[in-house]
């Protein structure tokens, strides 16, 4: 391997790296072991975002009791969809994770399509959580410091933050998730283990996962607003190519993520129901609203751990946007590589191994939507309801519909892998429950599409209701006539979409070849 600031090399031996201009064209492995590769993911799900957010507005919104059971009934879901996801692992290492998958599967027409609309599905993900993290820190300053602060400013320093940490090795970026992320877990289960001491007054009551209280017409949309509490464990794949055994510790640990989050979630969500009581925790959610885990945390545990509560709410959205970050940095890294983004996003800085121009397109992606959004208040001083209501839920519903609808094509891809690979037989137990997965991801996507307008809380005749999710049809459109352009005009491209570092080896032949 030649490196320096200004080398020339063509594909090594193995297919592995090449360096153009001080940077590199494949992400450098045994980066990530199982604990940094399990931290880099789990960040992503903000389990003290999703208690204390989103586990309250679907109480308040949709009423039903049952939300637990939700919970398990998605891990359930998302555990069929992980046995054929991780299988397809262990024969495909690329950092573009779903959209190589459906691109082995389904063609590369339909992986461009795939790599256009997780590009911006994350993007969308990654910029919803900037609003509700400035509103958040706004707070923390009104409350604690009387200082008026404009919920883009803390917006604005976190995105030159979040860049910054994006351009170091991925193992420190985990260490950093791995800190802030053992952190809020850890005031999770002191709240959980404090509402059991401490129940309302119908006890340690199970009516949260008696089925009966999941009956209702919510039920769909309901279970819409607890899937965006899962994205992030589907990003172990992309991690693929920097761990040192991708074939081992990418499945471990998506099973140790999806079924980890669902018991947590569930219990944590029946914890608060115990708290308020079962009776009461729908009225009390549409009391508190996003302040209901903190009014129940200060009246058994005080008020300095509702406090560190606050603070810990934010470093936890903190560590959520910083990996899905990393992950969009990944994904351009790999479309650019394959030449579905121009050639400057599939080289890493020779530094730190990063991808250093995927990592600095989504910083300025980000600033773009913050600095539209900040312009964009309605009062000088700013709408301090602006950027939860409108930035983090539009852009937030926008990417979890995009990641649904890649989970449910994945699950098609694996099926079809196996199948033209004659595996068909060795595999079926996998194939039924991607089958099924697929089946169950399908119908969560039509919910979403359906009541958008609940999701992202404007009228049902708003326009928004079909330009919302008509931004994910657009990628998937786009993504399609690029690989339709592609196949005809540069068809040697076009067999290249998901093949990662495996492309470098048939440039190699070409050459000798030629």
């Amino acid at each position: 391997m030649t490196t320096g600031s200004s080398s020339t090399s063509r594909p090594t031996a193995d297919g592995g790296i090449s360096t153009f201009k001080g940077q590199e064209r494949a992400l450098r492995a045994d980066r990530l072991g199982t604990g940094g590769l399990l931290l880099s993911v789990l960040a992503a799900t903000a389990p003290l975002m999703v208690v204390a957010g989103v586990m309250p507005t679907t109480f308040a919104v949709m009423g039903i009791v049952g939300q637990p059971l939700l919970f398990v009934a998605l891990g359930v879901v998302l555990v069929l969809f992980s046995v054929g996801y991780a299988e397809m692992s262990r024969h495909v290492h690329n950092a573009g994770a779903f959209y190589a998958y459906i691109s082995r599967g389904l063609g590369g027409t339909a992986g461009a399509s795939a790599a256009l609309v997780a590009l911006v599905a994350y993007n969308a993900l990654q910029a919803g959580i900037y609003g509700i993290f400035g509103f958040e820190v706004s707070n923390l300053f009104a409350t604690y410091a009387d200082i008026s602060v404009a919920w883009w400013i803390p917006a604005l320093a976190a995105i030159v933050v979040v860049g910054a940490l994006g351009w170091l090795k991925i193992d420190v970026n985990a260490r950093v998730l791995g800190v802030l992320l053992v952190i809020e877990v850890a005031l999770v289960v002191i709240f959980d283990v404090a509402a059991v001491a401490d129940p309302a007054k119908e006890g340690l009551s199970l009516h949260a996962f008696n089925p009966d209280t999941l009956s209702g017409a919510g039920i769909g949309t309901a279970l819409c607003f607890c899937i965006a509490a899962f994205l992030g464990f589907e990003q172990a794949p992309v991690y693929a190519e920097e761990t040192n055994r991708p074939h081992v510790l990418v499945p471990r640990v998506m099973f140790l993520a999806v079924s980890g989050v669902a018991v947590f979630f569930a219990l944590s969500c029946w914890a608060l129901t115990v708290a308020a009581g079962p009776s009461a925790i729908v009225a009390t959610a549409q009391k508190e609203s996003a302040g209901l885990l903190f009014s129940l945390t200060e009246s058994r545990l005080g008020g300095t751990f509702t406090d560190v509560l606050h603070v810990l709410f934010v470093t936890g959205m903190f560590a959520a946007m910083l990996s899905f970050h990393n992950v969009v940095a990944r994904y351009a890294f790999a479309m650019g590589r394959e030449g579905l983004l121009p050639p400057a996003f599939g080289r890493t800085s020779t530094s730190s191994g990063a991808p250093a121009t995927g990592s600095l397109s989504q910083t300025v992606v980000s600033l773009v939507i913050v600095v539209a959004f900040a312009v964009a208040d309605d009062k000088p001083t700013g709408d301090p309801t602006a950027p939860v209501l409108h930035l983090f839920t539009w852009f937030g519903n926008i990417g979890a519909l995009g990641v649904i609808l890649l989970m449910a094509a994945a699950s098609l891809s694996v099926i079809v892998f196996f199948v033209r690979r004659g595996a068909a037989g060795p595999q079926a137990w996998r194939l039924v429950t991607s089958g099924l997965a697929g089946i169950g991801l399908l119908v969560i996507a039509f919910y979403t599409v359906k009541d958008f307008d609940v999701l992202v809380g404007t009228g049902s005749d708003s326009a928004l209701t079909w330009i919302l999710p008509g931004i994910i049809g657009l990628a998937l459109v786009g993504g399609l006539v690029q690989g339709a352009v592609l196949r005809t005009r540069r068809p040697e491209t076009h067999a290249r979409i998901g093949l990662g570092n495996e492309a470098f080896q048939l440039e190699k032949a070409a050459e000798a070849a030629s």
